[in-house]
């Protein structure tokens, strides 16, 4: 058991607990930050110890293409590459694989894909790629599946179904067979057919999966239909197991998410905003661009400790970015990951002293009302 739950508010799912992997003892609900290609863009390796993040997440497809396996295998995986001594979780990359290919073509037994970078053919299947992720050297492994998009019609969500169940019955017993140590999430799926939702979440729970994930949400979808997938889907998932809500990381959203019982979380949100000079405070966001702090000597934000709150100004922060300075990028992005870690310990307290239900209400008004 990789999973213990603490507390749980006494009307609802929202819960604390601890996930134990790779050494670490992790506090939960946790938001891992995604570094896709084996970095977190425009942090080094040194920022994320700084900030302490215990877990974070990237992606098998981008490093099967590139830097490959043979490489991945020569240096001992990824996180030895990048002097990371914490722990990773990766993707399947079948994600990757229907959205970022010019080509790709179903089969049996897996998927055919070109690369998004050279046009080159190749083949994922649930066993290829978790050998793939014992090449990267991660610690959670999740498996192959077919995400449907979220208007699919229900002649393609079975499609789906079938597919991400066989992969994954596939993958356990590939997993078993060669006696890997990473712990294996499954992934449920079914667009927005509440019915197959909640089938597809009873079949992965069925399989001796060390996590439960939810796929397919934060695709584009209408955000009530997002809102109906996870409080329909919260009084079935499995207790005894971590509940990890894949793609998923505006503030609203990670809140709505705890509030059905998920602990963990990941989203290129925060990163990519924070280069397009978005930050986030406990005001609401923040336009660094913005003309009226060219002249202001204020912090982002008052009671953030991060380094760039402590020793920079709005008024720099602003010029770095008007400017086109590569600073600009790394300070917003180790600002907005320091909120990050700051507002799930927030969201831990709130559980813990009873207090959620009031605390998300209010964070929510505050970030479905800033600009």
């Amino acid at each position: 058991m990789i999973f213990k739950e603490k507390n749980r508010i006494s009307s609802g799912y929202a819960r604390t607990g601890t996930l134990e992997i790779a050494g670490q003892t992790i506090e939960t609900p946790i938001f891992m930050p995604v570094g896709t290609q084996g970095t977190i863009k425009a942090l080094s390796t040194e920022d994320i110890s700084e900030l302490g993040y215990q877990l974070i997440l990237s992606n098998t497809y981008h490093l099967y293409l590139r830097p490959g396996t043979e490489v991945l295998d020569h240096f001992g995986g990824i996180k030895k590459m990048m002097g990371y001594p914490k722990a990773m979780l990766t993707d399947s990359g079948g994600y990757q694989v229907f959205s970022l290919s010019s080509l790709f073509k179903f089969f049996h037994d897996g998927v055919k894909f070109q690369s998004h970078i050279d046009g080159s053919h190749h083949t994922f299947t649930p066993a290829k790629v978790l050998d793939i992720q014992n090449s990267i050297g991660s610690d959670i492994w999740m498996v192959l599946d077919d995400c449907a998009p979220f208007d699919s019609n229900s002649k393609r969500i079975k499609e789906s179904l079938d597919r991400t169940h066989r992969w994954a019955e596939d993958s356990v017993r590939h997993w078993q067979d060669q006696e890997y140590s990473s712990k294996l999430f499954g992934i449920s799926q079914g667009a927005f057919d509440l019915d197959s939702r909640k089938f597809s979440l009873e079949k992965i729970q069925s399989l001796p999966f060390s996590g439960i994930a939810i796929g397919g949400l934060s695709v584009g979808e209408p955000r009530e239909w997002f809102i109906k997938v996870i409080e329909s889907l919260a009084p079935f998932m499995d207790p005894l197991r971590p509940h990890y809500l894949m793609g998923v990381g505006t503030v609203p959203d990670i809140l709505d998410g705890v509030r059905n019982g998920i602990d963990m979380f990941d989203c290129v949100l925060p990163t990519r905003n924070a280069r397009n000079a978005q930050v986030f405070t406990r005001k609401g966001k923040l336009n660094l661009r913005n003309e009226k702090f060219k002249y202001s000597d204020a912090k982002i934000d008052d009671h953030c400790t991060c380094k760039v709150c402590q020793n920079y100004s709005l008024g720099y922060l602003r010029h770095l970015h008007k400017a086109k300075e590569i600073l600009a990028l790394q300070l917003s992005t180790f600002h907005n990951l320091q909120f990050m870690k700051d507002f799930m310990e927030m969201i831990r307290n709130s559980i813990n002293t009873g207090e959620f239900l009031e605390f998300s209400t209010e964070w929510k008004n505050l970030y479905n009302s800033s600009n």
